[in-house]
């Protein structure tokens, strides 16, 4: 099987995430720290290239919840919309659940348990995160290319827009 050619991902990549105001529910100091390094180490590095955009980017990404659906608002660097789409938050429904579940586990456990427990329910954490990252991977798939990494930190992000408080 050859391979494809090398793309040249420069300007593929995002410059700019906001998170829609209205889908955020109040949330604590560990949601909103998780909220703010998920988009800092998103910034910092990501591969993020719209189909049908030729690497015109770089691109900002608006996310928000419409109705029973996550919103991904692309736009260029100087605002102009490139796409937007509207993607069934059904598949995610579980996996967020059952993240919030872990997570709440986790920030009880760091407080009181054993590091065996800590790091037993950590790997727990991150199975699950990663479940969700492909998820949206699969999702995106002919809509936008993502990596792992892109995947995982827009995860957290999708994650902080269910997070009721």
């Amino acid at each position: 099987m050859t391979q494809p050619p090398e793309q040249d991902d420069s300007t593929n990549r995002i410059v700019g995430v906001t998170l829609d105001e209205d889908s955020i529910g109040r949330s604590g100091p560990d949601i909103e720290h998780e909220r703010a390094i998920a988009i800092y180490d998103l910034i910092e590095q990501n591969l993020f290239a719209p189909e049908g955009a030729d690497g015109k980017g770089p691109f900002t990404l608006h996310i928000g919840i419409t109705g029973s659906r996550l919103m991904f608002d692309i736009r260029r660097e100087d605002g102009t919309p490139v796409v937007a789409h509207l993607l069934s938050l059904t598949p995610f429904r579980r996996i967020v659940k059952d993240y919030f579940m872990i997570c709440d586990s986790y920030y009880q456990a760091i407080r009181t348990a054993t590091p065996d427990k800590i790091e037993a329910i950590d790997m727990g954490r991150r199975g699950i995160h990663d479940e969700g990252s492909r998820t949206l991977q699969e999702r995106l798939k002919g809509k936008v290319r993502v990596d792992f990494e892109t995947s995982r930190r827009l995860f957290t992000l999708i994650t902080v827009l269910h997070w009721k408080g």
